[in-house]
Formats: structure tokens, C-alpha cells, sequence
């Protein structure tokens, strides 16, 4: 890890990346006076080595909570590679009045094609069969039942730019779509074809529901045993957009007991899962490795965008996308 130094040019840490490397960066930034100082850092107290005297922050996993933000000499913006803000005290930065800005444009096609192959997958049942096939079982009609999909509702939990996307995608199997968010208006439903409803209404007339949700104290295990409760016994769950709103424990007790038919998943609340995680263990329930956002082209997006931010706040103008009020 490079240590940050006081130094009369402008600085940008990056706490953490999975790139191969940060060339993209470094064309938008140096021109701009930048120097980069870099890490792998997991703890925040090493957030806090590397970034105290840095100018700005770019992040991916790395914790920067209050301590870390009450540290910072000379921040001016935090930009997180990515949709969630979780890992970033949004209310201790915007108290030392820095913006967090997050990317949320950059996988919008990915994750919404990810959610729809997870939905199809669980609910054909692809990897059990696959699995029969190599077993040398071979039936036509196998792995009953199997959902059809034609004129089937699909529950949107959250209608961000993710939940309309898959909307589409839906809409093209002849499925019926309808949503829950309280702070999307009617008429932005009826333009996309969509019906809103109340949440009760979401968990009661869905046969699949996928979940499109940040993750905040208002929906933290918001899908626990009373929601789940509340599914169809032949519902699915789908979820692409945190693994936090969603009770493991619950998740994993409606599917061993049947009160819902399964889920699929691409984020969990532990990430990596420890090997004794209860959802790993089930047939019902498809597990991939927080991998919806990916591919070649949305890399290069997600890391020109989150550079791009930067550049505008030193430009002296407004980032595109904060997501706390400073």
C-alpha cells in the first residue's frame, strides 16, 4: 500500500479495486493535476492512512465511516465504483459537507439481464435439470413443476432504473409487471406499462418478485418471516440489489418448509458466504457470486463514470449523481 503525503499537487486515493488496473483513471485525472496513491485496504483504519491528505476518493468495498470522514484533511468528494452507498457514512460526510456520489448508470443492461437469466433459471429449473442429464437421467418433463411464464405477474420491489429494465425484459415473455415504491409517481408507473401497488399487494399477487432496493435502515430485512409469509406458496424470490434486505435465516426457513418455491440470488449478507451458509445447502435456491454488474464493456464504464465525477467537481461543476445532501 502507498502511504498518502501532504504534496502541492491534488491527490486521489483509491481505497480498493478488483481492475486489472487503473489506466482509465489516470488518462481522465492526471491531465487534471492529479496524483494517484493506491490500496487494498479492508479496515478502515487503513482507509484512513491512505486518504487523510487526499483530495478525493475513489472506492469499491472499502469501509469509510465516521472516524474515517472525521479524519480527512482535505477531501472533497468520495466516489463509489458502483449503485450501493452502504459502505460510505453518508451523514458524517455530508456534516463535513463532501459528497458521495455513486455510479449508477454504468450496468444498468447487465444486472437487468442477470436478473432475468436468474429468474428463468430458477424457475425452469435449469440447473437441477442439467444436473439430472449428467447423472444420466433423461426426462421430458422433468423437475415438475415448472412455472410458466405467460401472463404470470412479476413483482418489481423498488422501480429504479434496474426494476424498469427488467420490466421490459418481462413484459417481452408476456408477463404482467407490477411495482412497489413509495416514491415513484403513478404516472411514471403507466409509462412503462407497469401497475404500482401497495407493498401487501406486491407479496400477495406476485409469482415472482425481484427485489431493486439500496440498502438503508428502512429496508433492512425488509423480506423477513412475516413478508415471506405473506408470498404465494409458489412464488420466487429474486434478488440483484443487496443481500441485507433480505433475512437469511427467514429466507432459508420458507424455503426448506415450502411457504415459498425458491429464490435466486446474486448478493447475500455475508459476502464471500460461509460454507455453512443454510442457502447454499438448498436445491431451491440459485447463489452467484455478486457478479450481476459485470462485463467487459460496464468495467470500462464503471470506471471512466466514476473518474468523470471527479473531474466535473474540480471543473467546477456538479457531480451527476450525489446521493447525500451537502
Amino acid at each position: 500500500m502507498e502511504t498518502a503525503s501532504i504534496a502541492a499537487e491534488r491527490t486521489v486515493a483509491v481505497t480498493d479495486f478488483t481492475f486489472p488496473d487503473l489506466a482509465r483513471e489516470r488518462h481522465i485525472l492526471e491531465p487534471l493535476g492529479f496524483r494517484f496513491v493506491t490500496g487494498q485496504c479492508r479496515r478502515a483504519d487503513e482507509v484512513l492512512a491512505l486518504c487523510r491528505h487526499a483530495d478525493a476518493i475513489l472506492t469499491q468495498y472499502a469501509p469509510i465511516d465516521a472516524a474515517v470522514i472525521a479524519g480527512l484533511e482535505r477531501c472533497r468528494i468520495i466516489v463509489r465504483y458502483g449503485i450501493g452507498v452502504d459502505s460510505v457514512d453518508l451523514e458524517a460526510a455530508a456534516k463535513r459537507g463532501i459528497p458521495v456520489v455513486n455510479v449508477p448508470d454504468y450496468g444498468i443492461q447487465e444486472v437487468a439481464d442477470h436478473t432475468f437469466t436468474l429468474l428463468l433459471s430458477v424457475v425452469r429449473k435449469i440447473p437441477a435439470i442439467v444436473r439430472q442429464v449428467r447423472e444420466g437421467i433423461w426426462d421430458n418433463a422433468p423437475c415438475a413443476p415448472v412455472l410458466g411464464l405467460r401472463d404470470k405477474v412479476l413483482g418489481l420491489a423498488g422501480f429504479g432504473n434496474i426494476a424498469r429494465a427488467v420490466a421490459v425484459r418481462a413484459q417481452a415473455f408476456n408477463m404482467r409487471v407490477i411495482a412497489c415504491d413509495p416514491y415513484v409517481q403513478a404516472a411514471d408507473f403507466a409509462a412503462c406499462g407497469v401497475r404500482g401497488v401497495t407493498r401487501e399487494q406486491l407479496l400477495g399477487e406476485s409469482d415472482v418478485i425481484s427485489v431493486h432496493l439500496p440498502l438503508n435502515e428502512e429496508t433492512r430485512h425488509l423480506f423477513n418471516a412475516q413478508t415471506l409469509a405473506g408470498m404465494k406458496r409458489s412464488a420466487y424470490l429474486i434478488n440483484t440489489s443487496r443481500g441485507g434486505v433480505i433475512d437469511t435465516n427467514a429466507l432459508a426457513a420458507a424455503l426448506r418448509q415450502g411457504r415459498i418455491a425458491g429464490a435466486a440470488l446474486d448478493v447475500l449478507e455475508e459476502e464471500p458466504p460461509a460454507p455453512g451458509n443454510p442457502l447454499l445447502q438448498l436445491d431451491n435456491c440459485l447463489v452467484t457470486s455478486h457478479c450481476a454488474w459485470y462485463s467487459e464493456d460496464s468495467i470500462v464504464r464503471l470506471q471512466q463514470y466514476a473518474a468523470m465525477e471527479i473531474c466535473r467537481l474540480f471543473n467546477g461543476q456538479q457531480p451527476k449523481h450525489i446521493v447525500n445532501r451537502v
